[in-house]
């Protein structure tokens, strides 16, 4: 095979000139463009002083402490609130995951051995748990983030249950929507695993359920594992949606610090620098996990040592034949 591909030209010296060229216009015209258009009309209205700038900044304002206790205390409120509806998402969505799958191996099953009513009583129960289960993915999937935390955090009140911190309806809210996102992606991952598998498994005597915790289910969360940390990325940034409900986590917190130094744009940029860094960092670390898991699965191969006799009986047998 060519070191190029067939289906690009190497470009010669004159396209490489011509591709600098066109590249340092575009840039120039990038830069100019933002200059007259974002630069100019910002400093114009005083967005760029040490007033707006100052209690983020500035370590002699009034403000910058109290400010960044401020923002600290609001983050740290939010990482909570993140953590817990991820581990409650993961657990959740992992057992709904399993549960589907194996109610899907289930409904193959005629369960003979149970008679004619309790087979029949078994493969009611089985399709009806199947359609709930489906039924359940389907509409907490579908519902916004932001209905399903309005409905939440009104609706467990009228049920009788009640928290005396709003955290909690926040965590539920998020855990509703993303387990059943969680184990729709799990769910994907182990049905596309090769047949043969299952088939091997069950060869083996390793009941469906041994079967999808022991082998396939493994497999999705390695296979999976890009999808999961994104979904995860999304759960830090929905716990913005907590001010709807007056839980003051980093967004609220910015709201509030708006309104008495009125510097909407200055904040927005800091928290929103936070919030790219937080989830840049995310990306590196299922990057990493992905790579560790890569090379765990690479066996080394090592040779076989023969026996001296072996190796003996095949020399004498080669002189032999000569």
């Amino acid at each position: 095979m060519s070191e190029h591909s067939v289906l690009y030209d190497v470009p010669g010296p004159r396209a490489r000139r011509l591709t600098i060229i066109f590249s340092v216009i575009a840039a120039l015209a990038v830069a100019a463009v933002a200059y007259f258009f974002v630069y100019r009309p910002l400093a114009d209205q005083g967005q760029f002083s040490m007033e707006k700038w100052g209690p983020l900044i500035d370590p002699g304002n009034e403000n910058f402490s109290l400010l960044w206790d401020r923002i600290r205390d609001g983050f740290v409120k939010t990482l909570t609130a993140a953590g817990l509806a991820i581990a409650a998402s993961l657990v959740l969505g992992t057992a709904l995951a399993v549960l589907r799958v194996q109610l899907k191996e289930l409904r193959r099953r005629r369960f003979a051995s149970a008679g004619g009513v309790g087979a029949a009583v078994l493969r009611g129960l089985t399709w009806a748990l199947n359609a709930i289960t489906r039924l359940c993915v389907e509409v907490f999937r579908g519902t916004p983030v932001v209905i399903t935390l309005v409905f939440v955090w009104l609706g467990l009140p009228v049920m009788g249950i009640d928290f005396d911190n709003v955290l909690w309806y926040l965590v539920i809210g998020l855990t509703i929507y993303n387990m059943v996102v969680i184990a729709e992606i799990l769910r994907s991952g182990m049905e596309g695993l090769p047949g043969g598998q299952s088939e091997a498994a069950s060869a083996l005597g390793l009941t469906s359920f041994q079967a999808i915790r022991m082998i396939l289910l493994p497999q999705a969360f390695r296979i999976m594992l890009p999808a999961l940390i994104s979904q995860l990325v999304v759960v830090l940034k929905d716990t913005s949606l907590g001010f709807i409900i007056s839980y003051e986590e980093i967004l609220r917190i910015t709201n509030q610090v708006i309104q008495v130094l009125n510097n909407p744009i200055q904040m927005y940029v800091v928290i929103g620098g936070i919030y790219i860094v937080v989830n840049y960092a995310l990306s590196k670390l299922a990057a990493y996990t992905q790579r560790r898991l890569a090379r765990g699965r690479k066996t080394p191969t090592t040779p076989v040592e023969r026996p001296p006799a072996a190796v003996a009986a095949e020399v004498e047998a080669g002189a032999s034949v000569i």
